[in-house]
Parts: structure tokens; sequence; C-alpha cells
């Protein structure tokens, strides 16, 4: 952590004054990592912000670490601040960044850094929440993850007095089975959970889905407080998302976000090229000594469906028909790796929201705002 070199620089001393126990918060955890944790967060700070509430954020763990000025904070952090004038430091909304050496470091002296880690989770807490109706604490994954070093999820939500609310895949059986793990270390931490919400449900099931896992939830004494619907575009990378996975180097880059909604390898006739025009936002993978494709490409108007073209295999068509495809308005770029590797790094990437993707963010704050009960939430905090 080249900004932080050790844990315990700018902690003065322990904190000697209580914590911050008057402001709302409620801890968002989740069953397993990218079970929407983050669009969860997301939304619902828009939606309390709709009803006139003074929100504040904080990620207590960091693990995806980016620069931010002289500070190293969680990726999720960015884009909150990104997104929400919340007037909180960035350092306060991600007090700890977890590098290659940090478990290490603390098994190896667990008595000096413990008590130093839950004090600066602490004290950014406190300055996170000042002058704040509510805290919205967004939790690494599921409920024991951090428990290495002393700071799970449970063990922070129980540090910070706050209460829980876990986000699940959508269905029954499984989704019910894991939210059961992770009540039961919140249990045994003495941290409430108020509620659960039911992520990434096919529209068709919403029905279904909500009055079957209300059943099933109900015997573990849990509401089911939301159930949001999949939306495609959720989980449809941008292409510079596409670029950065594949360490792709951009030839030809036209401003505006274009998504990828499909990914098809040039493996086909370029009489057939036309056929893989029909789908919007279609990215094609293909060797740039494929010349005859990447002329089909043009002739049909690929610029106005395609979402772009990687060159794969290290090949570059000749320099005319590169200005063709310039000229035509395609972006394009180029890898080393050959084209099933290439599709193979696409088809498993995850794709998290950024804050440049503009068309996502209206779409979540809509879909929580409609699907999540926030009232009985706020009720069910407030208790």
């Amino acid at each position: 952590m080249a900004s932080r070199k050790r844990f315990a620089d700018n902690i003065p001393g322990l904190l000697t004054s209580p914590m911050n126990k008057d402001t709302s918060r409620i801890f968002v955890a989740a069953t397993r990592m990218n079970d929407g944790k983050t669009t969860t967060c997301l939304g619902l700070t828009a939606a309390l912000q709709t009803m006139g509430l003074n929100v504040g954020y904080i990620k207590p763990i960091a693990q995806r670490i980016v620069q931010s000025g002289e500070d190293q904070v969680d990726e999720d952090t960015l884009l909150i601040d990104g997104l929400f004038s919340l007037d909180i430091p960035i350092a306060a909304m991600s007090p700890v960044a977890i590098g290659p050496e940090f478990t290490k470091n603390y098994l190896e002296n667990p008595n000096e850094i413990g008590p130093q880690l839950k004090d600066r989770i602490c004290r950014a807490f406190d300055r996170a929440a000042y002058g704040k109706d509510i805290i919205v604490v967004e939790g690494s994954g599921h409920a024991g993850v951090g428990s290495v070093f002393g700071a799970s999820n449970a063990d922070n939500a129980k540090v910070l007095g706050s209460k829980a609310l876990i986000v699940a895949a959508g269905g029954i059986g499984k989704p019910i089975d894991e939210i059961a793990l992770n009540k039961a270390l919140f249990d045994q931490s003495g941290v409430e959970v108020v509620g659960v919400i039911l992520n990434k449900v096919l529209p068709d099931k919403i029905d279904f889905i909500r009055d079957f896992a209300s059943r099933g939830l109900k015997k573990l004494g849990v509401p089911l407080i939301g159930v949001v619907p999949l939306q495609e575009t959720l989980v449809y990378p941008n292409l510079d998302q596409v670029a950065e996975e594949t360490k792709a180097r951009w030839i030809h880059q036209p401003a505006g976000l274009r998504r990828v909604r499909r990914v098809v390898i040039g493996a086909m006739s370029a009489r057939r090229a036309a056929e893989y025009f029909r789908v919007n936002g279609t990215l094609v993978i293909v060797p740039g000594d494929r010349e005859d494709l990447l002329e089909a490409f043009i002739e049909g108007g690929g610029a106005k469906s395609l979402a772009g073209i990687i060159l794969s295999n290290g090949l570059l068509p000749n320099d005319a028909l590169m200005k063709k495809l310039t000229d035509a308005g395609i972006p394009v770029a180029a890898v080393e790796a050959e084209s099933f590797a290439v599709t193979a790094r696409i088809n498993n990437m995850t794709v998290k929201t950024m804050k440049q993707d503009s068309d996502k963010i209206p779409i979540i704050e809509k879909m929580i705002r409609e699907s999540v009960d926030i009232p009985a939430l706020l009720k069910a905090i407030k208790k």
C-alpha cells in the first residue's frame, strides 16, 4: 500500500470518544461475490436521497483496490463517490485497503493490528456519518469475508452497531440455504439480519419466487423485502471493459458508449457476414488477415450494428483496409491472442457497473426503488 506504509500511520491513538450511535445505518452483505451488493447500495443511496434523506456511504474493507489521488480505495467506493455528492472524503469511505502483505502482517502481529483496524473503521464511520441521516455500509462479500484478519463482515457490522441486509441471487432452495449460513454467522456476532433481497430474478418468475422464497425465509425469521428482476443491460459489458479484460490495444476508438450484447468469432464466409448484423451490439473477433470478412463488414453497414471488431492472432489488415474501417466508424482493437482464447475471456468476465455506464445508472436506481420495500427496511433499521 504505497500511500499507507504502515497500517498504524496517522493513528496517534485508539478511539477514546464513543463512536456515533445515533445515525441510522444498514450493512449490505451478500451470500457470494457478484450477487449485487454494489448495485443494491447504489440504488438504495439514490432512492434514499430521493426521499429527502442525507445519505452517507462507507465500504470498510477494500479488496479491489484502485488509486485515488494519494489514497488506495475500493473501486466500488470510487463509483459511488463519482455518482453522488455525499460530501465525504474518499479515504473515509474506504478506510482499509487489503494489499498483498496485509494478511501475513496481521497474522504476525494480530494483537497490534487488530485493534488498529477496528479503530480505523470506527473513525472513518464517524467521519462518513457526520451530518447524515443514514449510512449505507457495503460489505466485501459473504458474512465471513475478512475472518482471517479478524474483520469479517459480521465482525464489522457488530463493531459499527449495524443491522444487516443480505443480497442473494434469485431462486428458492440454493439462495435460502446460503442465506441460512450467512445469517448463522451474523447471529453468532450478535448482528440482526432485518431483510433479504433476491437479485437477478427472471421477470416471468418474480411472483413465483416472491411467494415461495417468502415461505422459506419465514422459517429463518427473515423477511423478504425485495425481488429484483434481471435486467439484461446490466449484464452486458461496455467496449472499454472488454478491451481492458482482453488486454487489447485500440486502433480506432470512436466517441460514445458501445455495449457488447453478443460475441461471435469471424469464422464464417464473407457472403454470410451480413447475418451477424441482425443483432445490435455484436462484437466480432477475427484475425486481421481475414480481409474478405472485414470488407464485408464495411460494405454491409457494420458501423450501425457492430459494437466493434477485435483483430486477433497479432495480425493486422493492410493500411488501405484499416483506413476504410476507420472511415466507416467501426471501433477496432487488436490483441496477440487467438480468437477462441479472446472469446473465452469475454464470456467469463465479471461485468461491474462503472461510472461511464450512463445507460445503466438510471436503470439501477429505478429497479431498486420499485422492487425493494424501502419503507419497511427503514422501519426495521430503526426498531
